[in-house]
């Protein structure tokens, strides 16, 4: 198997190289990273400069754009083969409920999905103990799992991990995204020239995080999966809006 792999915190991020360190049993392993932290670059791609592409003495390959820059040309040209599987993380914080619209880590599997291959972001919930290996194994016994049974079409899956050693983690869920309250208000600051800056505030806590939600899930000490889709068609309103067109 064939596995590429990417994240929005950067090609030295230590959970990149946690999960790489967990997929190396299962097939040859590609890394290709941002250059530096992209969180929060959601489905960008660069198109009004071109990219630079260069190694690390890791062997990680990183380039000067986005998650979704990276996947893109990995499968599109980069790369002399096409991988079987994008994995995107070890994200260092949770992307659940709307995180999910924002984050950099699910983007960067979504263009995988989106160029026709079975995709996978995973997130550890805390940044407090660091268990990346954790998270990183869950990782690694899905892909295996797909290897062993692969899927009829290809999926794009987001998992959150608790922050919990191996052993501590509850059973695995199949969950839906939850919903955030209303982010909280963006914080004023003055620049060193006087100029007023403004820095984005904090997300908003969890509104709806009842059972069967990814927030419920993770709050147990379980691992959340939720299979996400890309059409943002809003079907139920369909006729309501044709009849109000034809008024």
């Amino acid at each position: 198997m064939r596995i590429l792999l990417s994240n929005d915190d950067g090609y030295f991020a230590p959970g990149l190289a946690a999960l790489a360190d967990a997929m190396r049993g299962l097939g040859e392993v590609t890394v290709v990273a941002p250059e530096r932290d992209r969180s929060g670059a959601s489905n960008s791609l660069t198109l009004d400069r071109p990219l630079r592409v260069r190694r690390s003495h890791s062997g990680f390959i990183y380039v000067d754009g986005t998650p979704t820059d990276c996947v893109h040309l990995a499968v599109t040209g980069l790369l002399d083969h096409i991988p079987d599987i994008v994995v995107s993380g070890v994200n260092d914080g949770a992307n659940m409920g709307d995180d999910t619209i924002y984050s950099g880590t699910v983007a960067a599997a979504t263009e995988g999905f989106l160029l026709g291959l079975p995709s996978i972001a995973v997130s550890m919930v805390s940044r407090s103990n660091g268990h990346f290996a954790s998270a990183a194994r869950v990782a690694s016994e899905l892909v295996a799992r797909i290897a062993r049974a692969p899927l009829q079409a290809p999926m794009l899956l987001n998992v959150n991990v608790p922050d919990l050693p191996w052993d501590a983690l509850g059973a695995w869920q199949v969950t839906r995204l939850g919903k955030r309250h209303k982010a909280q208000p963006a914080i004023p600051a003055q620049n060193p020239r006087g100029e007023t800056v403004y820095w984005v505030g904090a997300a908003g806590a969890a509104q709806d995080a009842g059972e069967g939600t990814d927030f419920h899930t993770v709050s147990s000490g379980a691992v959340s999966i939720t299979p996400l889709q890309m059409d943002l068609t809003y079907f139920d309103q369909l006729p309501a809006l044709r009849t109000w067109l034809a008024q």
